[in-house]
């Protein structure tokens, strides 16, 4: 399977950051095309080239569009008439998650340029980019690009003398995890502490202060301009037929050039792996995530998976956010689990109390049996854990983080077990070669 540049096409280009390179590459001449058609028509496209969401769920985006109400003719009251916002999901936070980063870095105005036709398309005069607050350098560069954007015409109250009016705000999130999530990111906003919140009623009819909102990721965004300027059936040609298009795989971990690698969805990892240099040298692979640190465990039998949102769960895991973290013979998948572990009860919002007390809990139990002093039934004591937070958190949260661990017992139980006859890590260095120091000698 080749790469298959749409998104990252520009990345390598000089200064691709900028408006001046955008405009040498096509940039902005969807917006020019979308300002020409109707509001639904745009939808229509999107729904037709069945664009699903880049932020991990693959929901259908025109699907999203087209649940926000419209007004009609002499209506004067009612969710159709209040105002539509766009808001943008650059909360990047999931471990092993690094593709929306590089693409505010690299091609700020391709996401600008989404985000004008999805706003135009949702009719919304008022957008809010909500990106990570310790990406500071990422908020840079996309401030500084709405601001050349303003410059250009291309944002206002006349936007390329059309009559449309859209303002773009580029707004600093605090740092919390939570809020990938499309209900705790509006509350954030929204000033009040970033927890998720009851569904229904769902962002596209009481969203951003009580008003019809349409979350979308970076990616997704940056999708729409290509899906718009070269049509629905250029998309569709691309990946499979459920998930068409491409994706931006971030491939980190033991493999020879990690980075981010652009290809049509669908592909698998054995193609990837062909692509940034295989394995580590003298090592096998052992475990991967397809998805993030919430997508359950994959194994070296599952080389030849689809990566697309359908074929991954078909195989037992889920696509999510195509964060593709390697792990070769030579990890521990206890210790691997163990931090991902720690990273989740430190990034519980506390709001329940399954995920609250039980992501704590299963770190104290995963720290005992990486040092070997656990017992067996506490390895079954963690699938109960998981058992008692797996569907029974109030948002998805939960359900991810038990994921790396249930996932983790079912392929790799021995190893717990291991852990635990040997007192330590079977895989620890100064373990391995004490135990060959004793064999030289018997």
């Amino acid at each position: 399977m080749p790469l298959t540049p749409v998104l990252s096409r520009r990345w390598n280009d000089s200064e691709s950051w900028t408006l001046a390179a955008y405009e040498r590459s096509d940039g902005y001449r969807a917006l020019h095309k979308a300002l020409s058609m109707e509001p639904d028509a745009i939808t229509a496209v999107i729904k037709d080239s069945n664009l699903r969401g880049r932020g991990g769920a693959g929901f259908p985006t025109g699907m999203k569009w087209g649940f926000i109400p419209q007004s009609k003719p002499g209506e004067t009251t009612g969710p159709g008439v209040k105002p539509k916002y766009l808001v943008v999901n650059a909360d990047e936070g999931e471990p092993g998650t690094c593709r929306d980063l590089p693409q505010m870095m690299n091609d700020p105005h391709s996401m600008i340029e989404g985000i004008i036709i999805a706003s135009f398309a949702i009719k919304a005069n008022l957008a809010v980019i909500y990106i990570r607050g310790e990406a500071v350098h990422a908020m840079r560069r996309v401030r500084a690009a709405v601001d050349e954007a303003y410059a250009a015409g291309y944002l206002g109250k006349n936007v390329m003398l059309s009559g449309y009016a859209l303002d773009v705000v580029v707004h600093p999130g605090a740092g919390a995890y939570i809020c990938g999530e499309e209900t705790a990111l509006l509350d954030s906003l929204e000033g009040f502490r970033g927890q998720p919140r009851l569904k229904p009623p769902f962002p596209a009819i009481s969203g951003l202060y009580g008003s019809p909102t349409v979350v979308n990721n970076v990616g997704t965004l940056a999708s729409v301009p290509p899906i718009i300027l070269n049509g629905a059936d250029w998309w569709k040609a691309m990946g499979p037929e459920k998930s068409p298009g491409t994706s931006v795989f971030s491939l980190t971990g033991r493999v020879a050039r990690p980075g981010q690698y652009e290809a049509p969805m669908g592909t698998t990892l054995r193609e990837l792996l062909e692509m940034c240099g295989g394995v580590r040298a003298g090592h096998q692979l052992k475990f991967w995530t397809p998805g993030g640190s919430s997508t359950p465990l994959f194994t070296d039998e599952h080389l030849d998976v689809p990566l697309d949102f359908d074929g991954v769960a078909a195989a037992g895991s889920m696509n999510g956010t195509s964060a593709l973290m390697i792990f070769d013979d030579g990890d521990c998948v206890v210790r691997a689990v163990g931090r991902w572990i720690k990273f989740y009860a430190h990034e519980s919002c506390g709001k329940c109390t399954p995920c609250r007390e039980g992501n704590p809990w299963m770190v104290q139990i995963l720290d005992r049996i990486e040092r070997g002093q656990a017992t067996e039934d506490e390895v079954d004591q963690l699938l109960d854990i998981c058992d008692n937070i797996l569907g029974r958190s109030f948002c998805a949260f939960g359900d991810g983080a038990t994921s790396p661990v249930i996932s983790s017992i079912q392929y790799f139980r021995q190893e717990y077990l291991d852990h635990l006859a040997l007192g330590g890590c079977p895989l620890d260095p100064a373990r391995t070669r004490k135990a060959e120091l004793a064999g030289t000698r018997s």
